[in-house]
């Protein structure tokens, strides 16, 4: 996959709404250390509003990818993932200074003499930003065909075999536990 693919021209773009697709497989990621998800199809719909001196970006994830289950280790769950992100891209004397500055991770400044804006980092970062830090089934999809049955097993017969004796410190606790319901 080209790098350049990744570059726009804004300079000969006219002031207004523009819309670049892109359709990002496991070969974008080649160019980035190693992922911890594979079989990736993501389609990137990018949005940009150039006005004068800056430009909106809007970076819209839809897709799916596989990656290694947290609960019992299977390496084949599917994931979909839909997420929104948005980046102002401004155009500085100084822009090196500015980002040092910029406290807001959604601004971003480039040199009035730029003429390509690259945004490959950015898909790269939404993409593993759109995954979530939990990676697990849904509870009502424990079992089904993407679970390592055996590790769901030795979960349920360590979490049986957990009989931890009371602390009397705790004892009269538990009539406070469901006040709120």
């Amino acid at each position: 996959m080209s790098r350049r693919e990744f570059e726009i021209a804004f300079v000969g773009l006219t002031p207004g709404e523009h819309e670049f697709n892109y359709r990002i497989t496991d070969k974008f990621f080649e160019a980035y250390p190693p992922q911890d998800f594979r079989h990736c199809e993501i389609s990137i719909k990018l949005s940009l509003d150039k006005k004068n001196g800056f430009m909106l970006l809007k970076f819209e994830i839809d897709g799916k990818l596989e990656i290694t289950c947290d609960r019992c280790g299977s390496n084949l769950l599917p994931l979909d993932l839909w997420d929104e992100f948005n980046i102002l891209v401004k155009l500085v004397e100084e822009p090196d200074i500015m980002n040092e500055q910029e406290e807001d991770p959604d601004v971003y400044y480039i040199a009035r003499g730029e003429s390509h804006l690259k945004v490959a980092d950015w898909i790269f970062e939404f993409i593993n930003l759109s995954i979530p830090i939990q990676r697990m089934c849904k509870e009502e999809n424990i079992g089904g065909p993407y679970c390592n049955k055996e590790v769901l097993e030795m979960l349920k017969k360590l979490s049986v075999e957990e009989n931890i004796p009371e602390n009397p410190l705790w004892k009269g606790l538990e009539k406070f536990r469901n006040l709120d319901k």
